[in-house]
């Protein structure tokens, strides 16, 4: 396993969690962190992420574990087609998530137009579209693979970033809005109602 040179630790505001990632950013993003929250129940998150040297996403691995389950998401971008593998052990509905659905994407085909992973809760993955797209002024619309925690299901999903000027931008996706701080990298330093730096 390489060691990565940078890291990052955000405090989760909305419920008692946290997420630490450690990665290397000089030619894509090759990142490996852990997300942990205390609802909507008890979960750990592990992943690993890697992009292409322009900010593509080729490569998402994630288990998510609590008590008496655990789920695996791979997810590969090969010949311009998402792979998805995902397995199950346990019974996440019984530790309390009553409308857990399945892990992985029902149909990999309905990610055709999606180039970025953006796992629930994750300020890191904010950053993908934000250096893929180099967005300094402007708004731009992407579909992304938004991957739920605990449950590891993969939906594409529509969304919108709009510059505000320096540090600021605002994401946008169906009714939610949030103006999300940035470092001068493009990390998140603050996500109103999520997490902070």
């Amino acid at each position: 396993m390489t060691v990565l040179p940078r890291t990052l630790l955000w405090q989760r505001t909305d419920v008692h969690g946290a997420e630490h990632v450690v990665f290397d950013d000089r030619r894509g993003l090759t990142a490996r962190g852990v997300a942990l929250a205390a609802g909507p129940v008890p979960y750990e998150c592990r992943y690993e992420l890697d992009t292409s040297p322009g900010w593509l996403t080729t490569r998402f691995d994630a288990v998510a574990e609590g008590g008496g389950w655990q789920r695996k998401l791979h997810m590969e971008r090969v010949d311009g087609r998402w792979r998805v593998t995902a397995s199950e052990l346990g019974d996440l509905t019984a530790a309390g998530q009553p409308n857990a659905l399945q892990p992985g994407a029902e149909d990999p085909d309905l990610l055709v137009d999606v180039l970025d992973i953006d796992l629930q809760n994750s300020p890191l993955t904010n950053t993908l579209p934000l250096r893929r797209l180099g967005l300094i002024t402007g708004t731009v619309e992407i579909v992304a693979a938004w991957v739920l925690l605990p449950s590891l299901t993969v939906i594409a999903n529509a969304q919108t970033y709009t510059a505000l000027g320096p540090g600021r931008v605002r994401y946008a996706s169906g009714s939610f809005t949030a103006d999300l701080e940035l470092d001068e990298d493009g990390y998140v330093v603050r996500y109103p109602g999520l997490a902070t730096r």
